[in-house]
């Protein structure tokens, strides 16, 4: 007898398990990188102010380098998730080989480059002559965990095509736990200092990437894919992150933006934005949840020729971020108390940051559109569009910010700016989210 098609109720009810049971595990995922500064902060604060001065600005340049490489995780999801949709698990997980190779092709060249160059990078980037050598040792060491750290990218790009985030979450929690453990052990316990710190987080690095690989060997064998490098793969691989990196390029340039027109209103304004700024990258985090999902679940319904599904499934995650961008919305409103008074008492700061913070909230059911649709167009592999509309928005946005300091309204007015970029990129991903265009099926794009 032939099967009843679902109901639409029915079939909401099934997207909404399958986007709970990818996007819950996803958020503890992403949380573990901030944590690993966090730990690594509060176990260096101990040893001195300059100390901490040089490792906020060595990890902010390793988290930059590493954020920019971001497309191995994402390009690799939607890639996998095809092949998954297909039902060809052995062509799935040789995808996933081919991504963790470049993965390590790219972290050597980085390595390359850093290691004779940091003492440099490090004075560019504004380190005080106290803070530099310490922002060079822990810069020098740490560069040499950013395989692993790509590694780790990658390989949970791979999972996350095969529909599991819980692996990546334990090995999160489990890298955490080990990277503050070997810190205070290696800082204190055997007095090594700024240095202990970062030969402890390579050391967690290294673990987290050791247990990723055994995962994805593990099934490589069971389905009988060739764990070798392919050149033709690796170089597919590289040519579908292209238009990612360049989108990630062009969103790190309006957050630096952002943050250079901060400055030049004045201290009161840049310390305000650097509240903010931490809460709206929370924020993402959490939004960023729902588009990971997105990414897994529509790879795998167009790798299965499903058209009809992949749009469902869209229509019904853009309504999970309506939602999810509501609530925290309100939280904010409600929480704005509370926030502000944790990280200062200045009342200046807090006045400047208040009305921001209204703009913040308000603008959250915008954020929560954009990213469930960046997380569509991702797992649908419409890179080169992701590229485009993301220069366009920084095209529009850099005047605007720019001319903040000129034309008035603080912080409120860069805010502004920065709401009028996400409605931009909320406007661009549903406009071609309409038009089908990135419905392209079948196991390959």
């Amino acid at each position: 007898m032939t099967q009843a098609p679902a109901t639409p109720r029915a079939l909401g009810r099934r997207h909404d398990r399958e986007i709970v049971a990818l996007a819950v595990p996803a958020f503890g995922a992403l949380i573990a990188e901030p944590l690993f500064v966090m730990a690594d902060s509060a176990i260096v604060g101990h040893l001195g102010t300059a100390q901490l001065a040089g490792l906020g600005v060595a990890s902010a340049l390793l988290t930059t380098a590493v954020s920019i490489f971001v497309f191995l995780a994402y390009a690799t999801t939607a890639a996998v998730a095809r092949r998954v949709g297909a039902g060809d698990l052995r062509s799935a997980i040789r995808q996933g080989m081919d991504g963790i190779w470049l993965a390590l092709l790219l972290g050597a060249a980085v390595i390359a480059v850093v290691l004779p160059t940091a003492p440099g990078i490090v004075t560019l980037f504004g380190a005080s002559p106290t803070a530099a050598p310490y922002a060079t040792t822990y810069l020098r060491i740490s560069a040499l965990g950013i395989p692993a750290m790509l590694v780790v990218l990658a390989a949970t790009g791979v999972l996350r095509g095969l529909q599991d985030t819980r692996t990546p979450l334990y090995v999160a929690v489990a890298g955490f736990l080990a990277n503050a453990a070997l810190n205070a052990g290696l800082v204190y316990g055997a007095d090594l200092g700024i240095a202990g710190s970062a030969w402890g987080t390579v050391a967690a690095q290294c673990g987290m990437a050791a247990a990723y690989l055994y995962v994805v060997v593990r099934g490589a064998r069971r389905h009988g894919a060739s764990l070798r490098p392919d050149a033709a793969g690796i170089r597919a691989c590289a040519q579908a992150g292209a238009p990612l990196l360049v989108r990630t390029l062009s969103l790190r340039a309006i957050l630096m933006i952002a943050t250079a027109v901060a400055a030049r209103l004045g201290d009161a304004d840049i310390a305000a934005h650097q509240i903010i700024l931490s809460l709206w990258s929370l924020l993402a985090f959490a939004l960023d949840a729902i588009a990971i999902a997105g990414q897994a679940i529509i790879g795998r319904y167009l790798g299965a020729d499903d058209a009809w599904g992949a749009r469902a499934a869209c229509r019904r995650m853009v309504q999970w971020g309506i939602v999810a961008g509501l609530v925290l919305g309100v939280l904010v409103l409600v929480a704005r108390p509370l926030f502000l008074p944790l990280f200062t008492s200045d009342s200046a700061v807090k006045d400047t940051a208040l009305p921001a913070l209204l703009m913040v909230a308000v603008s959250q059911p915008v954020c929560g559109i954009v990213f469930v649709l960046d997380g569509v167009l991702m797992g649908a592999g419409d890179g080169p569009y992701l590229a485009w509309a993301m220069v366009v928005t920084l095209a529009v946005f850099a005047p605007v910010a720019l001319l903040v300091p000129t034309l008035g309204g603080g912080l409120t007015a860069l805010w502004a700016a920065m709401t009028l970029m996400m409605t931009i990129r909320m406007l661009t991903l549903w406009l071609r989210a309409r038009s089908g265009r990135w419905i392209v099926t079948g196991a390959t794009r």
